[in-house]
């Protein structure tokens, strides 16, 4: 019996957890978890890429002897080397204003239009191409890696970049399956840094020996390259039966959109501002960023409110519809004081600010259902493929109010679970490689506890909230 050890670092914090497969279902535990703390210096905000490989390696330790291991992240971050390996300052926050204005500027000057049809990605401030053009150590870089890569580079010596987290930095091209370097040229960041791409379930190096013996692990295990980035993780845990099913991966972001065999790249997608990334298998996934459980983790950061299911329960009594706020309005992404700015957008756009905390929780989940709904729909009718269920994965598959908000918002059934979906996907990627899984959806479905939600009511209510909504 293997045993993988699954390394999965979200926006705010990491984990380590142990796969292994067992009379015929998947065993996920948790050996370790560990805060990820940005760290703001000279008026730059930066991930403190050394306390999260230190929470790593504690993880690692804690697993005990392992047959391999895989790294996932979220996306567009990344670290610079130079010419001797060596990591030329503190990854930047995507969530830092540096990269204000670029991407204006560059669609201008390239046309939008030209960018989506190589790289199909959905138009970002923070997308690592933008980041890159703002990147002050640009030329003295040797090597960029994305999050994942960069500590697989630490646990193995070896330098590459998994596809599917390639695909989101808008240098890859969708089509091609490959680093557009005439892209790059054009936009002025150096082609050579751009290192070897390798696909999921490959091999990513040996665990080096001197880090094989600081963790008490025997040498010669293996580090995987899995589905990196962690919604393409999430999304091969998805316990899918067929093709006709949406997702959505909801955490800190909720990424919501379907998974298809190529990429949709006309014009009416690039208007609707739908992103074409890389998933398991060669397969797409067609998704649109929403901006997810961000704006209620910063409500109860400003409260400093711990009890988040007696605020749930509380909110399901609040009155519904009381107010409607479009989550990815772009005053909601960075930090701050979040009630205000929920107020401040109802105000602006005339409606009444939702009173106490029940009524904002709730102005919040209803508000993310009619995105998911609205995302939903726009995919369904931009690529053609019919939906029949919605699949939550990740931590909101835990909000049993978000859950019922979108089965009644989609009007379609939900199958909420599992939760820690990019771990489980990370490590049964791992697992197929070592022979031990055939079809991961299927062994998914056979080993979690799912539930399922289906819609109460019509859609008018929903349709006039819909309704409420500027543009």
């Amino acid at each position: 019996m293997s045993v993988h050890a699954a390394v999965d670092l979200g926006a705010s914090s990491g984990r380590v957890m142990t796969v292994r497969v067992e009379g015929g279902r998947a065993h996920l535990t948790e050996v370790h978890r560990f805060p990820n703390r940005p760290v703001r210096v000279n008026g730059t905000l930066h991930w403190d890429v050394l306390a999260l490989y230190q929470g790593v390696l504690d993880g690692l330790r804690a697993a005990g002897p392992v047959d391999s291991i895989g790294v996932d992240s979220w996306a567009v971050d990344y670290g610079l080397l130079d010419g001797d390996g060596r990591l030329i300052g503190n990854p930047v926050h995507y969530r830092d204003d540096r990269t204000a204005g670029i991407m204006a500027a560059v669609s201008a000057r390239l046309g939008a239009a030209t960018l989506y049809q190589v790289s199909g990605l959905q138009f970002l401030p923070f997308n690592t191409v933008y980041q890159l053009l703002a990147e002050p150590a640009l030329d003295r870089a040797h090597t960029m890696l994305l999050i994942p890569d960069l500590l697989a580079y630490w646990l193995t010596g070896e330098a590459a970049a998994e596809a599917t987290n390639a695909s989101t930095t808008g240098l890859y091209d969708v089509r091609a399956r490959a680093w557009s370097h005439d892209l790059a040229r054009e936009l002025g960041v150096p082609p050579g840094i751009l290192p070897p791409l390798r696909e999921a379930g490959t091999r990513a190096g040996m665990l080096r020996p001197e880090s094989a013996a600081e963790l008490g692990l025997p040498g010669g295990v293996e580090v995987m390259a899995v589905a990196s980035h962690d919604t393409a993780s999430a999304v091969a845990a998805v316990p899918a039966t067929g093709e006709r099913f949406a997702y959505v991966s909801s955490g800190t972001w909720s990424l919501v959109g379907l998974e298809l065999p190529a990429p949709v790249l006309t014009e009416d997608s690039r208007l609707a501002n739908f992103t074409n990334e890389g998933g398991l298998d060669g397969t797409i996934r067609y998704l649109r960023n929403v901006m997810g459980l961000w704006i209620l983790q910063e409500c109860l950061r400003v409260w400093g409110e711990s009890d988040l299911p007696g605020l749930l329960a509380a909110a399901a009594q609040a009155p519904p519809f009381a107010a409607v706020i479009d989550p990815d309005d772009s005053t909601f992404l960075p930090p701050g004081d979040m009630p205000a700015r929920i107020a401040a957008y109802c105000e602006r756009t005339g409606q009444r600010p939702p009173d106490g905390r029940a009524a904002i929780v709730r102005c919040v989940l209803e508000s993310l259902a009619l995105a998911y709904r609205r995302t939903i729909r726009e995919a369904v009718r931009l690529s053609g493929r019919d939906v029949e269920v919605v699949h939550v994965v990740g931590g909101g598959a835990r909000n049993a109010l978000l859950c019922q908000m979108t089965a009644d918002a989609a009007g379609l059934p939900v199958v909420a679970g599992p939760i820690e979906a990019a771990a489980l996907g990370n490590g049964l990627v791992q697992a197929r490689a070592h022979g031990e899984v055939d079809d991961i959806r299927d062994l998914v479905r056979r080993s979690e506890p799912l539930q399922t939600y289906r819609p109460l009511g019509g859609q008018t209510a929903w349709d006039h909230a819909e309704g409420r909504l500027p543009g």
